[in-house]
């Protein structure tokens, strides 16, 4: 059996796709960063020294759209793609895990 077909990705510039691109690249890195949730030092410093990288990646995208004229994000059509793109389970690896119920 196969696995549900995802909904297609929904009509983005070439610049918004960067962004969310390199936007889920870092979150990607954050998430292996955070002290709440990792295990291992030398993984969450690899994944810090790469961060910088991706967060230059992440302003080039973002200045690329204000040199184009892009001004206006528009925050329901990305956060369409984020979603389609499993940004919800990569974003909640950046926050803190539940804590005991007291």
């Amino acid at each position: 059996m196969l696995p549900p077909e995802l909904p297609p990705l929904p009509p983005l510039t070439r610049a918004e796709s960067e962004l969310v691109d390199r936007y889920l690249e870092a979150v990607d890195l954050l998430g292996r960063i955070n002290p709440a949730r990792g295990d291992d030092t030398y993984r969450a410093l690899r994944a810090a020294q790469a961060l910088v990288t991706k967060a230059a990646g992440l302003r080039d995208a973002l200045a690329l759209m204000h040199e184009r004229g892009e001004s206006d994000l528009h925050a329901p059509t990305l956060a369409r793609a984020l979603r389609v793109l499993d940004g919800e389970r990569r974003t909640g690896r950046v926050s803190m895990p539940p804590g005991p119920v007291s």
